[in-house]
Protein backbone atom coordinates (compact mmCIF):
# COMPACT_ATOMS: atom_id res chain seq x y z
CA UNK A 1 0.00 0.00 0.00
CA UNK A 2 1.03 3.63 -0.66
CA UNK A 3 0.35 4.90 2.96
CA UNK A 4 -2.37 6.04 1.67
CA UNK A 5 -6.00 4.62 3.84
CA UNK A 6 -9.63 5.14 4.64
CA UNK A 7 -11.06 7.20 7.29
CA UNK A 8 -14.72 6.24 7.95
CA UNK A 9 -17.44 8.41 9.82
CA UNK A 10 -21.59 8.50 10.25
CA UNK A 11 -21.17 12.30 10.99
CA UNK A 12 -21.72 14.53 7.79
CA UNK A 13 -20.17 17.40 9.55
CA UNK A 14 -16.95 15.71 10.23
CA UNK A 15 -16.97 14.41 6.92
CA UNK A 16 -17.57 17.94 5.33
CA UNK A 17 -14.86 19.49 7.63
CA UNK A 18 -12.00 16.65 6.41
CA UNK A 19 -13.38 16.35 2.65
CA UNK A 20 -15.51 19.72 2.01
CA UNK A 21 -12.40 20.83 -0.15
CA UNK A 22 -11.64 18.22 -2.17
CA UNK A 23 -15.24 17.75 -3.21
CA UNK A 24 -15.72 21.30 -4.18
CA UNK A 25 -12.42 21.35 -6.15
CA UNK A 26 -14.45 19.37 -8.89
CA UNK A 27 -18.19 20.58 -8.01
CA UNK A 28 -19.80 19.66 -11.23
CA UNK A 29 -18.14 15.81 -11.17
CA UNK A 30 -19.37 15.48 -7.36
CA UNK A 31 -22.57 17.04 -7.67
CA UNK A 32 -24.52 14.10 -6.19
CA UNK A 33 -22.41 13.61 -2.84
CA UNK A 34 -22.11 17.45 -2.83
CA UNK A 35 -26.71 17.99 -2.66
CA UNK A 36 -26.62 14.47 -0.88
CA UNK A 37 -24.57 15.89 2.07
CA UNK A 38 -26.24 19.62 2.20
CA UNK A 39 -29.22 17.60 2.12
CA UNK A 40 -28.26 15.22 5.28
CA UNK A 41 -26.27 18.33 6.72
CA UNK A 42 -29.33 20.23 6.93
CA UNK A 43 -32.00 17.29 8.02
CA UNK A 44 -28.69 16.26 11.17
CA UNK A 45 -28.73 20.23 12.20
CA UNK A 46 -30.47 20.98 15.72
CA UNK A 47 -33.14 23.79 15.73
CA UNK A 48 -31.35 27.05 15.32
CA UNK A 49 -28.17 25.79 14.28
CA UNK A 50 -26.27 24.68 11.41
CA UNK A 51 -24.86 21.31 11.57
CA UNK A 52 -24.98 18.38 13.17
CA UNK A 53 -23.90 14.88 13.29
CA UNK A 54 -25.73 12.15 11.49
CA UNK A 55 -31.35 9.39 -5.96
CA UNK A 56 -27.93 8.16 -11.74
CA UNK A 57 -29.17 7.75 -8.89
CA UNK A 58 -29.62 11.02 -6.58
CA UNK A 59 -32.21 9.61 -4.41
CA UNK A 60 -29.79 8.66 -2.14
CA UNK A 61 -30.50 11.82 -0.03
CA UNK A 62 -33.99 10.17 0.85
CA UNK A 63 -33.32 7.21 2.05
CA UNK A 64 -34.29 5.94 5.41
CA UNK A 65 -30.81 3.95 6.08
CA UNK A 66 -27.91 5.58 8.36
CA UNK A 67 -25.90 7.42 6.12
CA UNK A 68 -21.90 6.39 5.71
CA UNK A 69 -18.83 8.62 4.41
CA UNK A 70 -15.15 8.50 4.38
CA UNK A 71 -11.66 10.06 2.43
CA UNK A 72 -8.72 8.50 0.95
CA UNK A 73 -5.89 10.57 1.78
CA UNK A 74 -2.02 9.98 2.36
CA UNK A 75 -0.60 9.31 5.66
CA UNK A 76 1.19 12.50 7.91
CA UNK A 77 4.77 12.14 6.88
CA UNK A 78 5.84 14.25 8.82
CA UNK A 79 5.20 17.11 11.10
CA UNK A 80 1.93 19.29 10.58
CA UNK A 81 -1.77 18.54 9.16
CA UNK A 82 -1.83 16.22 6.49
CA UNK A 83 -2.94 16.84 3.33
CA UNK A 84 -6.04 16.94 1.45
CA UNK A 85 -8.42 13.64 0.36
CA UNK A 86 -7.55 12.53 -2.87
CA UNK A 87 -11.24 10.50 -2.73
CA UNK A 88 -14.21 10.39 -1.34
CA UNK A 89 -17.27 7.94 -0.59
CA UNK A 90 -21.18 7.88 0.31
CA UNK A 91 -23.12 4.97 1.41
CA UNK A 92 -26.98 5.30 2.50
CA UNK A 93 -29.00 1.86 2.00
CA UNK A 94 -31.24 0.77 0.22
CA UNK A 95 -28.66 2.58 -2.25
CA UNK A 96 -25.34 1.81 -4.38
CA UNK A 97 -22.11 3.28 -2.82
CA UNK A 98 -21.05 6.41 -4.18
CA UNK A 99 -17.77 7.33 -5.09
CA UNK A 100 -15.41 10.24 -6.09
CA UNK A 101 -12.84 9.26 -8.88
CA UNK A 102 -10.48 7.43 -7.27
CA UNK A 103 -7.12 5.38 -8.42
CA UNK A 104 -7.81 1.48 -8.38
CA UNK A 105 -5.90 1.25 -5.23
CA UNK A 106 -8.33 3.65 -3.29
CA UNK A 107 -11.17 1.33 -4.96
CA UNK A 108 -10.36 -1.89 -3.62
CA UNK A 109 -8.66 -0.70 -0.71
CA UNK A 110 -12.53 0.29 0.17
CA UNK A 111 -14.14 -2.53 -1.32
CA UNK A 112 -12.06 -4.80 1.19
CA UNK A 113 -12.64 -2.45 4.48
CA UNK A 114 -16.10 -2.53 4.04
CA UNK A 115 -16.40 -6.22 3.61
CA UNK A 116 -14.18 -6.61 6.47
CA UNK A 117 -16.81 -4.19 8.18
CA UNK A 118 -19.64 -6.99 7.21
CA UNK A 119 -21.59 -3.44 5.55
CA UNK A 120 -24.11 -4.06 3.18
CA UNK A 121 -23.51 -2.52 -0.47
CA UNK A 122 -26.16 -3.32 -2.98
CA UNK A 123 -24.10 -1.82 -5.75
CA UNK A 124 -21.79 1.05 -6.67
CA UNK A 125 -21.78 3.95 -8.56
CA UNK A 126 -18.65 5.93 -10.00
CA UNK A 127 -16.82 6.45 -12.68
CA UNK A 128 -16.33 3.27 -15.03
CA UNK A 129 -12.50 2.67 -14.17
CA UNK A 130 -13.15 2.66 -10.24
CA UNK A 131 -16.40 0.64 -10.64
CA UNK A 132 -14.83 -2.27 -11.64
CA UNK A 133 -12.07 -2.04 -9.24
CA UNK A 134 -13.99 -1.82 -6.47
CA UNK A 135 -16.67 -4.52 -7.96
CA UNK A 136 -13.45 -7.14 -8.65
CA UNK A 137 -12.26 -6.50 -4.69
CA UNK A 138 -16.11 -6.87 -3.57
CA UNK A 139 -16.64 -10.33 -5.39
CA UNK A 140 -12.94 -11.48 -4.25
CA UNK A 141 -14.26 -11.07 -0.60
CA UNK A 142 -17.66 -11.64 -0.93
CA UNK A 143 -18.48 -13.82 -3.95
CA UNK A 144 -21.18 -11.71 -5.00
CA UNK A 145 -20.70 -10.66 -9.36
CA UNK A 146 -21.26 -7.13 -10.65
CA UNK A 147 -23.79 -6.47 -13.19
CA UNK A 148 -24.20 -3.35 -15.07
CA UNK A 149 -27.68 -1.62 -13.93
CA UNK A 150 -26.93 1.53 -15.60
CA UNK A 151 -24.58 3.93 -17.87
CA UNK A 152 -24.75 7.64 -17.04
CA UNK A 153 -23.77 10.89 -18.37
CA UNK A 154 -23.22 13.58 -16.98
CA UNK A 155 -23.84 17.31 -18.65
CA UNK A 156 -23.27 20.74 -18.00
CA UNK A 157 -25.21 23.58 -19.56
CA UNK A 158 -23.38 25.73 -21.68
CA UNK A 159 -25.62 28.28 -23.38
CA UNK A 160 -29.43 27.51 -23.09
CA UNK A 161 -31.41 27.02 -26.70
CA UNK A 162 -35.21 27.58 -26.13
CA UNK A 163 -37.39 24.74 -27.92
CA UNK A 164 -38.58 25.71 -31.20
CA UNK A 165 -41.60 26.39 -31.56
CA UNK A 166 -42.41 26.36 -27.90
CA UNK A 167 -45.55 23.79 -27.17
CA UNK A 168 -48.65 24.87 -25.85
CA UNK A 169 -48.95 25.83 -22.56
CA UNK A 170 -46.80 27.71 -19.42
CA UNK A 171 -44.65 26.12 -16.53
CA UNK A 172 -45.46 26.94 -12.49
CA UNK A 173 -44.14 25.80 -9.20
CA UNK A 174 -45.67 22.46 -8.17
CA UNK A 175 -47.45 23.11 -4.88
CA UNK A 176 -48.73 20.50 -1.95
CA UNK A 177 -51.73 20.38 -3.80
CA UNK A 178 -49.95 18.72 -6.46
CA UNK A 179 -48.48 16.02 -4.15
CA UNK A 180 -50.02 13.10 -5.03
CA UNK A 181 -50.14 13.55 -8.71
CA UNK A 182 -46.18 14.06 -8.15
CA UNK A 183 -46.09 10.98 -6.12
CA UNK A 184 -47.32 8.72 -9.09
CA UNK A 185 -44.96 10.66 -11.62
CA UNK A 186 -42.03 9.81 -9.90
CA UNK A 187 -42.72 6.46 -9.06
CA UNK A 188 -43.67 6.20 -13.11
CA UNK A 189 -40.09 7.81 -13.82
CA UNK A 190 -38.49 5.10 -11.45
CA UNK A 191 -40.22 2.17 -13.68
CA UNK A 192 -39.67 3.78 -16.65
CA UNK A 193 -35.71 4.36 -15.83
CA UNK A 194 -35.47 0.54 -14.68
CA UNK A 195 -34.66 1.46 -11.29
CA UNK A 196 -34.45 -1.29 -8.77
CA UNK A 197 -33.54 0.57 -5.26
CA UNK A 198 -37.18 0.74 -3.76
CA UNK A 199 -37.42 4.33 -2.78
CA UNK A 200 -39.82 6.56 -1.01
CA UNK A 201 -41.54 8.84 -3.37
CA UNK A 202 -43.54 10.99 -0.88
CA UNK A 203 -40.44 11.72 1.12
CA UNK A 204 -38.73 12.58 -2.56
CA UNK A 205 -41.71 14.93 -3.31
CA UNK A 206 -41.67 16.15 -0.04
CA UNK A 207 -37.79 17.45 0.60
CA UNK A 208 -38.13 18.40 -3.08
CA UNK A 209 -41.56 21.19 -2.06
CA UNK A 210 -39.67 22.35 1.02
CA UNK A 211 -37.59 24.24 -1.60
CA UNK A 212 -39.85 24.96 -4.25
CA UNK A 213 -37.50 22.69 -6.72
CA UNK A 214 -40.49 20.96 -8.70
CA UNK A 215 -41.85 22.88 -11.85
CA UNK A 216 -45.24 21.27 -13.84
CA UNK A 217 -45.92 22.42 -17.36
CA UNK A 218 -49.08 22.79 -17.99
CA UNK A 219 -51.52 22.89 -21.33
CA UNK A 220 -54.95 23.97 -21.10
CA UNK A 221 -54.89 23.70 -16.89
CA UNK A 222 -53.82 20.27 -17.60
CA UNK A 223 -50.23 19.24 -15.92
CA UNK A 224 -48.80 17.50 -18.82
CA UNK A 225 -44.98 17.24 -17.52
CA UNK A 226 -42.30 17.89 -14.95
CA UNK A 227 -39.09 18.69 -14.02
CA UNK A 228 -37.26 18.98 -10.75
CA UNK A 229 -34.22 20.26 -9.50
CA UNK A 230 -31.70 19.51 -6.98
CA UNK A 231 -31.17 22.00 -3.53
CA UNK A 232 -28.62 24.79 -4.35
CA UNK A 233 -25.06 23.56 -3.20
CA UNK A 234 -21.93 25.40 -3.80
CA UNK A 235 -23.52 27.51 -6.95
CA UNK A 236 -24.73 24.73 -8.40
CA UNK A 237 -28.07 22.74 -9.61
CA UNK A 238 -29.06 19.74 -10.76
CA UNK A 239 -31.73 18.86 -12.40
CA UNK A 240 -34.11 15.66 -12.72
CA UNK A 241 -36.04 13.88 -12.81
CA UNK A 242 -37.55 15.44 -15.81
CA UNK A 243 -40.90 12.81 -16.66
CA UNK A 244 -43.66 12.92 -19.02
CA UNK A 245 -46.55 10.69 -19.24
CA UNK A 246 -46.38 8.50 -22.30
CA UNK A 247 -49.66 9.87 -23.81
CA UNK A 248 -48.39 13.32 -24.06
CA UNK A 249 -45.00 12.40 -25.28
CA UNK A 250 -43.80 14.00 -28.46
CA UNK A 251 -45.07 17.63 -28.19
CA UNK A 252 -41.95 19.48 -26.23
CA UNK A 253 -43.69 19.54 -22.89
CA UNK A 254 -40.05 17.91 -21.69
CA UNK A 255 -38.37 20.65 -23.22
CA UNK A 256 -39.80 23.08 -22.12
CA UNK A 257 -40.12 22.48 -18.74
CA UNK A 258 -36.54 21.79 -18.75
CA UNK A 259 -35.72 25.28 -20.33
CA UNK A 260 -37.47 26.87 -17.69
CA UNK A 261 -36.48 25.32 -14.77
CA UNK A 262 -32.65 25.45 -16.54
CA UNK A 263 -33.37 29.21 -16.84
CA UNK A 264 -34.73 30.14 -13.34
CA UNK A 265 -31.48 28.51 -11.89
CA UNK A 266 -29.30 30.42 -13.92
CA UNK A 267 -31.35 33.25 -12.67
CA UNK A 268 -31.33 32.49 -8.95
CA UNK A 269 -27.60 32.97 -9.39
CA UNK A 270 -26.39 29.13 -10.08
CA UNK A 271 -23.35 28.94 -11.68
CA UNK A 272 -23.41 25.27 -12.64
CA UNK A 273 -26.64 23.80 -14.68
CA UNK A 274 -26.05 20.28 -14.48
CA UNK A 275 -27.85 16.95 -15.43
CA UNK A 276 -27.64 13.12 -15.64
CA UNK A 277 -28.96 10.86 -18.47
CA UNK A 278 -29.42 7.34 -19.49
CA UNK A 279 -26.35 6.49 -22.01
CA UNK A 280 -29.18 4.20 -23.45
CA UNK A 281 -31.18 6.24 -23.86
CA UNK A 282 -30.86 8.46 -27.34
CA UNK A 283 -34.04 10.58 -26.94
CA UNK A 284 -33.58 12.19 -23.74
CA UNK A 285 -29.74 12.53 -25.08
CA UNK A 286 -30.61 14.13 -27.95
CA UNK A 287 -32.99 16.33 -25.81
CA UNK A 288 -30.65 17.72 -23.70
CA UNK A 289 -28.14 18.46 -26.59
CA UNK A 290 -30.82 20.89 -28.26
CA UNK A 291 -31.17 22.78 -25.24
CA UNK A 292 -27.53 23.57 -24.63
CA UNK A 293 -26.18 20.93 -22.29
CA UNK A 294 -22.49 19.44 -23.28
CA UNK A 295 -21.05 16.38 -21.80
CA UNK A 296 -19.01 16.13 -18.52
CA UNK A 297 -18.08 12.44 -18.14
CA UNK A 298 -19.63 9.16 -17.92
CA UNK A 299 -20.68 6.62 -14.57
CA UNK A 300 -21.53 3.52 -14.40
CA UNK A 301 -23.78 1.53 -11.43
CA UNK A 302 -23.36 -1.60 -11.10
CA UNK A 303 -25.31 -4.20 -9.15
CA UNK A 304 -24.24 -6.99 -7.03
CA UNK A 305 -25.51 -10.64 -6.63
Amino acid sequence: MSGEKWSVTGAVGAFLAVAGEFLLAERARNTVLLTVTETLRIRAAPAGGTDGGAELSGGAELSGGAPLYGWWRPAPTGPGAPGLPTAAFLHTLPFPVLLTGMTDEAAAALADELAAAGHEVPGVNAPEQAAWAFAETWQQRTGMQASVERQMRLFRLAELSWPSPMPEGNARLASAADRDLLISWFGAFNRDVGESYVQDQGAAVDERLSYQGLTIWEADGIPVSLASVSRAVAGMVRVGPVYTPPERRGRGFAGAVTGKVSQAARDAGAAEVLLYTDIANPTSNALYQRLGYRPVEDRVMLRFG
